[in-house]
C-alpha cells in the first residue's frame, strides 16, 4: 500500500473556502451509528490517501451532498485507514470551508480529543479558541459538556487543560476558572499547569484580587505551593498599596509549609516603607535576623529609602554603615538612594561626598546616578559643579538625556543665566531631543523674569507647537511679562487665547490684568473686568480689592487718598468694594 499523502495547511488554503466563520449555524450533537465499514468512510479515506492525485472535489463529489457531521466524528473516532493525524486535520479543515457543509460543535470536540491523544496541542488549541470566540463569554458549561460528551476512542487528559488555555488566552477569565471547577467536579485529573497559566495571566493584567482568590481555591484543591508565586501576589499588592492584603498573604507562606525567603520579606519591607510605615519595616527586618534570614543589600535599600524619604538622613547612614560594617557591599541603587535624599534635603555637598565613597567602593554609577546628582546641585545653584559631572559622565560613556538637560536649563534659569539656558536648549534640538513641559516652563519662566517678553511669548508658541499645553501659571506668567511692560492688550490677548483652548482663568490672571490696568489709570476698564470675573464666576480674593483700592488712591483726588488707603486689607467682599467706591465718587461729585 503507497504511504497516504498528507493534505497541508497550504494544500488547504489554495482550496476555495469561505473559513471557519460559515460553519456554525447549527450547534448539534448526532447519533452515532456509523461502524468502520461504512462505505462512505471508505470512500473518505481513499479520497484522503489520493489527495493531492486527485482533488478532493472531485473524489468527493458524489458523495459530499450526503455528508453528515455524523460520518466526520466516525471517520475521527474510527480511522479506519489509519491515516496520518496531519492529514485528517487537513481534510477537517477543507470540509469546513465547503458552503454546505456545517460543522456541528460535536465534530470540533471530536477532532480536539483526537489531536490531543496525538500531542498535536497547538492545533487542539487553535480550534477550540475558535469555539470559544464563537460561543462567547459564560460559555464554559455548555462547551465543556460537548467536550466532554464527545470522548470517544481518543481520550487524552490534556484536552480539558487546552480547553482552560483557549478561555484564558481569549480573557474570558470566569469561564477559564468555570472549566477548572468543572474539573473538579467530574472528578477528572486537575490541569494544575493551565491553573498555573491562568493565574500568571491575572497577575500580569492587573487583576489582583480575581489572581489571590483563585490562587487559594487551587491551592485548596491540591495545586503544588510555591512560594515565587506569594511573592508576585505580595508585590502586586504593595503596588497597589493594599498593605494589609499584602501582610495577609505572607502570613499564609507558612501556612501552606512553605518558608519566607528573603525576597519574600524584602517586598513588605519594600511595600511597608513605600507607605510611610517605617516601623513595621523595621519589625520585619528583626523579625527575618529571629528566623536566621539575613537581609541583603535590597532589604537596607528600601529601609534607607523610606528613611531619607522622610528626611532622616542620620538614620539612614547609621544604617548604611551597618550594612557595610555587615560585610554588604552597597550597590548603585543603594548608594543612588542616598545621594537623593541628601540632595533632596538640600545638601547636594553631602551627595557628592557619598558620589566619591561609591567611586572608591568601585561601584559604576549609572545615568539615574549622574542625573540625581545633577539634579541637586542645580537646585542649590552649584552650576559649575553640575557641568563637571555633565563632562564626567560622557566620558565614563552615558549620553545626558533630557532629564539632564531639562535640569541645566531649570538650574540656569533660576539663576538668571538665560544665555546658558538657551544654549542647551539649542544642543537639545541639534541632538534631536524633544523639550518638554519642564524645559519650556523654565525658559518661559526664566524669560520673564529678566523682561524679555517677546522672546517669552515666542517660546510659549513653540510650545503649543510642539504639542505641549501650556497651564493657567505658565499663561499668567507671561500676561504678568506683558502687563509689567504695560502692554495690557497683549495681556487680554492671551486671557481669550486661555479660554479658547478650554482653560478657565482664576483669580491670580485676572489679579495680574487688573493691576496692569490700574498702573495705567484705566479704572473704568479695571471695574468692567471685575463684574466680567463675578459674571464668569471668579470669585475675587483681597488681593483683588486692594489691587483696584490702591489703583483709585493713585489716580483719584489727592485729599481722598488716606481715606481709600485706610481701607486696604478691609475690604473682602463686592458689596463693600461698590460701597466705597461709590462714596468715594458721590463726595468727588460733590466737591465739585
Amino acid at each position: 500500500m503507497a504511504f497516504p499523502k498528507i493534505l497541508t495547511t497550504s494544500n488547504f488554503l489554495s482550496q476555495p473556502r469561505c473559513g471557519f466563520l460559515r460553519i456554525f449555524s447549527s450547534w448539534m450533537t448526532p447519533s452515532r451509528t456509523s461502524h468502520c465499514h461504512d462505505p462512505i468512510l471508505t470512500t473518505i479515506s481513499e479520497a484522503i490517501k489520493d489527495f493531492p492525485t486527485t482533488p478532493l472535489d472531485s473524489s468527493l463529489k458524489r458523495i459530499l451532498p450526503s455528508l453528515t457531521p455524523n460520518h466526520l466524528i466516525d471517520l475521527i473516532n474510527l480511522n479506519p485507514y489509519s491515516l496520518s493525524p496531519p492529514s485528517l486535520l487537513s481534510f477537517f479543515k477543507w470540509l469546513s470551508s465547503q458552503h454546505h457543509f456545517r460543522l456541528s460543535i460535536h465534530s470540533y470536540c471530536a477532532m480536539v480529543h483526537f489531536l490531543c491523544a496525538n500531542k498535536m496541542l497547538a492545533d487542539a488549541h487553535s480550534l477550540l479558541q475558535f469555539v470559544v470566540s464563537r460561543k462567547g463569554k459564560n460559555s464554559a458549561s455548555s462547551v465543556f459538556a460537548s467536550v466532554l460528551e464527545a470522548r470517544g476512542t481518543h481520550q487524552s487528559n490534556s484536552v480539558f487543560s487546552v480547553l482552560m488555555d483557549a478561555y484564558t488566552d481569549s480573557s474570558f477569565f470566569s469561564d477559564a476558572i468555570q472549566c477548572f471547577r468543572l474539573v473538579r467536579k467530574h472528578n477528572l485529573q486537575t490541569p494544575f499547569h493551565s491553573c498555573g497559566y491562568l493565574f500568571d495571566r491575572l497577575v500580569k493584567l492587573n487583576l489582583t484580587d480575581p489572581a489571590r482568590a483563585f490562587y487559594e481555591e487551587i491551592l485548596d484543591c491540591g495545586y503544588p505551593p510555591d512560594v515565587c508565586k506569594f511573592n508576585v501576589l505580595m508585590n502586586r499588592l504593595c503596588k497597589e498599596h493594599k498593605m494589609n492584603d499584602a501582610q495577609k498573604v505572607f502570613d499564609e507562606i507558612p501556612k501552606r509549609g512553605l518558608r519566607p525567603t528573603v525576597v519574600s520579606f524584602n517586598t513588605l519591607i519594600n511595600g511597608y516603607c513605600k507607605s510611610g510605615n517605617l516601623e513595621e519595616g523595621f519589625r520585619l527586618k528583626r523579625f527575618m535576623m529571629e528566623n536566621n534570614i539575613f537581609p541583603d543589600v535590597f532589604t537596607y535599600s528600601a529601609l534607607i529609602n523610606g528613611l531619607c524619604k522622610e528626611g532622616r538622613l542620620d538614620d539612614a547612614n547609621k544604617l548604611f554603615m551597618e550594612m557595610s560594617e555587615g560585610g554588604l557591599v552597597p550597590n548603585d541603587v543603594t548608594f543612588t538612594t542616598l545621594i537623593n535624599g541628601h540632595c533632596a534635603n538640600g545638601r547636594a555637598d553631602l551627595g557628592v561626598e557619598i558620589y566619591q565613597q561609591m567611586l572608591r567602593k568601585g561601584v559604576k554609577p549609572d545615568l539615574i546616578t549622574f542625573n540625581t546628582l545633577i539634579n541637586g546641585l542645580c537646585k542649590v545653584g552649584y552650576l559649575s559643579e553640575a557641568n563637571k559631572l555633565v563632562v564626567e559622565m560622557t566620558q565614563r560613556g552615558f549620553k545626558p538625556d533630557k532629564f539632564t538637560y531639562t535640569t541645566l536649563i531649570d538650574g540656569y534659569c533660576k539663576e538668571g543665566d538665560l544665555g546658558s539656558a538657551l544654549e542647551i536648549k539649542k544642543v537639545m534640538v541639534e541632538k534631536g531631543i524633544e523639550l518638554d513641559n519642564v524645559a519650556f516652563t523654565a525658559l518661559i519662566s526664566g524669560l520673564c523674569r529678566e523682561g524679555e517678553v517677546i522672546d517669552a511669548e515666542r517660546t510659549l508658541r513653540e510650545m503649543v507647537e510642539a504639542g505641549i499645553k501650556p497651564d493657567d501659571a505658565t499663561y499668567t506668567m507671561v500676561i504678568h511679562g506683558f502687563c509689567k511692560k504695560g502692554d495690557v492688550k497683549m495681556g487680554f490677548k492671551l486671557l481669550d487665547e486661555m479660554r479658547r483652548d478650554g482653560h478657565f482663568p482664576g483669580v491670580v490672571t485676572y489679579n495680574v490684568i487688573l493691576n496692569g490696568l490700574c498702573k495705567k489709570g484705566q479704572m473704568k476698564n479695571a471695574d468692567m473686568l471685575l463684574d466680567a470675573m463675578l459674571n464668569l464666576g471668579v470669585v475675587p480674593d483681597d488681593i483683588t480689592y486692594n489691587i483696584l483700592l490702591e489703583g483709585h488712591c493713585k489716580n483719584g483726588k489727592r485729599e481722598d487718598f488716606d481715606k481709600l488707603r485706610s481701607e486696604k486689607g478691609l475690604v473682602q467682599d463686592y458689596a463693600s468694594y461698590t460701597s466705597l467706591i461709590q462714596d468715594f465718587r458721590s463726595r468727588e461729585r460733590e466737591k465739585r
